[in-house]
């Protein structure tokens, strides 16, 4: 038996269904043996919305789940087959993940379980454009966090005075590069 890592391309959005068909039904198929783990990789992100942060579980590849499986003619007809599964990574020769391929994502998969990733990574000093509101298309450069609440203060200059807009929600600003000035 030679278990390995493969990559399963499925239906966005129907992640979780699938990999719980996978697991249901190989018992009824006959596969379980085969079938050693699937994994849908996720992180902790925290958001703001409505003014509430909130730590939600995102998707670290929508569409996609891994499966540690042993691939023969009946283990690969079964999982083909099941409903939301769209192909193996590799079609019909599957490629399988290399050891250190595998050490590399399960080791990022456990750091990311231990943290949570901000959904926004502004940094005071850092350029925005004002993408809402009545100073939209306007860059400034941000002066104050409140990552709390999702809020944030920009520097603006109108008609070449530095003015602070106070109060602007995260998703009312995108971060730019720097060259963008």
């Amino acid at each position: 038996m030679s278990v390995k890592w493969y990559v399963l391309q499925v239906l966005s959005g129907q992640e979780k269904k699938t990999k719980r068909s996978i697991e249901e039904q190989a018992q009824a198929h006959n596969i379980l043996e085969y079938i050693e783990e699937v994994l849908l990789p996720t992180e902790n992100v925290s958001e703001v919305k409505h003014g509430e942060q909130k730590v939600v579980e995102k998707k670290l590849w929508p569409g996609y789940l891994l499966i540690k499986m042993d691939l023969n003619d009946d283990s690969f007809q079964y999982v083909k087959n099941v409903n939301g599964v769209v192909a193996f990574l590799g079609g019909a020769v599957p490629t399988y993940l290399t050891d250190k391929e595998v050490e590399e994502i399960l080791k990022d998969l456990h750091e990311k379980k231990e943290t949570i990733t901000q959904k926004h990574q502004f940094q005071v000093g850092s350029t925005v454009k004002i993408i809402e509101g009545p100073f939209v298309n306007f860059l400034g450069t941000i002066t104050e966090l409140f990552h709390d609440k999702g809020r944030l203060n920009v520097m603006v200059s109108i008609f070449g005075r530095d003015t602070c807009v106070k109060d602007l929600d995260f998703a009312d600003v995108e971060e730019v590069e720097e060259d963008y000035n």
